[in-house]
């Protein structure tokens, strides 16, 4: 069996193709990626693949002899739903025979807006016929601990999620339910939501900081168009400053948080503790 992955250079992609190492042992693994340079260091045979620029027939014939193909959902907002659109096309033509895409925690009914290029995407593959599985990921732990410098320099996490329960993971647990999927069986058909075993307030994040470092960190709750204030004097663009600020007050709504545990029995263990993230994250930074 075959099985390639889109983005495979991207961070999510980096840790699939690396679980798939240790999960589908004996099966072929194959990098689609704009740049195959780049994949070198993956180990594996790497096809050019981009969703922009790649003529039909390129992406059609960089997909010949897959048996799975795990598309990663693009970074682009705004640009998915025609690039998804792309590769899904060249999937059907190339007989791809079973997609699992990565999407959205509750896309069908999500406040936050990056749910609608996902929800356009999953009738997409409906409409297709090719067996698939939907992969709904919640938010990365790692969306938050990016930051955690800043956090330590200012004393304070800042957001305008509230006491909203945040059921985030870590990118290698989805990772690995990506993997867990993509060689096993049974699952075509299937939507999973999955997140975190253990969900936490930013208030709970905050205060681990806070424990593992030794320093006062709180959390500021701020409005939605004061946490946008602050993120532009940060640096960040007005218009993904005023999206990140309004995926808060979605979490504040309850848009990141599920019981499900679906993620954990895919994977065959618990989640990673948010201890463990906000640990790896303080010795990265």
């Amino acid at each position: 069996m075959t099985i390639a992955v889109t983005g495979a250079t991207g961070q999510l992609g980096r840790l699939i193709v690396a679980a798939l190492k240790t999960r589908a042992p004996g099966e072929t693994l194959v990098a689609l990626v704009r740049d195959p340079a780049k994949a070198a260091d993956l180990g594996i045979e790497a096809r050019r693949f981009d969703y922009d620029t790649s003529p039909e027939a390129e992406l059609e014939a960089n997909l010949a002899g897959i048996d799975k193909l795990v598309l990663i959902s693009g970074n682009e907002v705004g640009k998915r739903t025609a690039q998804h659109r792309r590769a899904i096309d060249a999937a059907k033509a190339a007989g791809v025979g079973e997609i699992i895409y990565t999407s959205l925690l509750h896309a069908d009914h999500s406040p936050l807006n990056l749910a609608e290029e996902h929800v356009a995407t999953e009738a997409m593959l409906k409409a297709s016929g090719i067996p698939h599985t939907v992969l709904r990921n919640g938010w990365y732990a790692e969306n938050y601990t990016g930051s955690i410098g800043a956090a330590i320099e200012h004393g304070a996490v800042i957001g305008a999620a509230g006491a909203g329960k945040i059921a985030a993971a870590a990118r290698k647990d989805y990772a690995e339910a990506a993997a867990a999927v993509a060689a096993g069986t049974g699952h075509q058909g299937k939507v999973y939501e999955l997140v975190a075993d253990q969900p936490w307030t930013l208030a709970d994040y905050a205060a681990e900081i806070a424990r593992q470092t030794g320093k006062e960190i709180a959390y500021v709750n701020l409005s939605e168009a004061d946490y946008a204030a602050a993120l532009v004097k940060a640096g960040l663009p007005e218009g993904f400053a005023a999206m990140i600020a309004s995926w808060d007050v979605g979490a504040s709504q309850g848009a990141l948080f599920d019981e499900s545990r679906a993620l954990s029995t895919l994977i065959g263990r618990p989640t990673t503790p948010l201890a463990e993230v906000v640990k790896a994250a303080l010795q990265s930074a």
